[in-house]
């Protein structure tokens, strides 16, 4: 592969996004790395998602193309146009008000439980090193949370108002499988956000924060937890996440008809969601179910 793709192309003139330092800061960790920031494009998962289809039937056709031609991928679009988020819903963005990215990258580890939870728990981390503000909603919502008495996840604290959320994907390529990570997160106080629970935006915990610098601050991070979860999967980061929890200790109820409600009691080693109701836990694996807060009384 020829060198101009490995190396970020030339930056969008409107918004300084320093994609060569994020390169050069990254590409230690995921060799043939390419990033890729766009003015507009329909969604950042589909883009990549598609990309990673056509490398496939390119590796069909060829009778051995090999697994490591796979390279990882981060694509920016300063307007994402019609981002998706889980379960289909949509997610809106506003440009220079929002950060839309996606990451796709080889997985090698053949367990993915946990995956968006390690994802958004390194992100908040990032962005929220003290763990005052930021919390995380099973399975992929980032929330801004009022003040409690310990954190997002202490007792006093409110349910939040969603910040931004995650959509990973998986792509068989060749004899790899690839992962498409995309993350919305609306910075400006401009950029909408949807959600049942209400909208949040970076610039109420961070006033200066702009998409680039975001960017910035939570690439690093993320890389190196999705190094580190292909190592070790999800149980290393269980207490974690249990500080970022804001479903643990609320009554929620979900769309499974075996278990309509109950109290949240934290993840377990592979990232599902414990609800106990009638005396007994039961697991809630990402996929099956929607969990929403239940309404007391």
């Amino acid at each position: 592969m020829s060198e101009h793709l490995h190396r970020p192309p030339a930056t969008p003139p409107r918004q300084h996004w320093g994609a060569e330092d994020l390169w050069q800061a990254l590409v230690p960790a995921l060799p043939g790395l390419s990033i890729e920031i766009v003015e507009r494009l329909d969604s950042t998962n589909s883009e990549l998602t598609e990309r990673l289809r056509r490398a496939s039937r390119v590796q069909s056709d060829r009778r051995g193309g090999r697994s490591d031609d796979l390279h990882p991928q981060l694509l920016v679009a300063t307007h994402q146009t019609a981002g998706r988020g889980r379960l289909g819903r949509r997610w809106h963005s506003t440009p220079g008000e929002s950060l839309t990215f996606s990451l796709a990258l080889p997985l090698r580890r053949a367990d993915w439980s946990g995956l968006s939870l390690a994802v958004g728990l390194a992100v908040v981390d990032a962005l929220d090193p003290h763990g005052r503000r930021l919390g995380l909603k099973w399975p992929n919502d980032l929330l801004l949370c009022d003040d409690g008495e310990h954190g997002p996840a202490g007792p006093g604290a409110r349910m939040g108002r969603k910040l931004g959320g995650i959509l990973i994907e998986s792509v068989a390529v060749g004899d790899a499988r690839a992962a498409v990570i995309g993350i919305g997160i609306n910075v400006g106080a401009q950029g909408p956000v949807e959600a049942d629970y209400g909208s949040a935006h970076l610039a109420e915990l961070q006033p200066d924060a702009t998409p680039p610098d975001t960017l910035s601050r939570i690439a690093g991070p993320l890389v190196h937890a999705l190094v580190a979860f292909e190592r070790d999967g999800f149980a290393p980061l269980v207490e974690g996440y249990a500080r970022r929890d804001v479903l643990r200790g609320r009554l929620v109820r979900t769309s499974d008809p075996a278990l309509p409600e109950g109290v949240a009691a934290g993840v377990d080693v592979d990232g599902a969601l414990k609800v106990a109701a009638g005396g007994q836990a039961r697991r809630i694996v990402s996929g099956e179910v929607s969990v929403r807060l239940a309404t007391p009384g």
